[in-house]
């Protein structure tokens, strides 16, 4: 059962690590711009976003972006994150 856990922990972690990564790639869109189609920022942002989107939407569904002003802060990703994490602590 202890390396079940340890799998599913593993997964977990790597999922946190997949969703770090995409916010960093979303912000080098923000703060750099939009890259090249087929570069590899390009690319391994599609490659992040089809494994992160998946587990993002549904939450996105049920708790909508916050609206501020012009801007809309994604909810989703923190409710997320810290379920994935709340989750790996209670793994023992």
């Amino acid at each position: 059962m202890g390396t079940v856990l340890g799998f599913v922990s593993l997964v977990l972690l790597l999922m946190q690590v997949l969703l770090i990564a995409r916010a960093l790639l979303d912000w080098g869109v923000v703060l750099a711009g939009p890259s090249a189609a087929g570069s590899w920022r390009s690319r391994l942002s599609s490659a992040v976003r089809s494994v992160t989107e998946p587990i993002l939407a549904p939450v996105r569904r049920v708790i909508p972006p916050l609206r501020t002003g012009g801007v809309a802060i994604d909810v989703s990703f923190i409710v997320v994150f810290l379920a994935i994490g709340l989750i790996r602590w209670f793994l023992p």
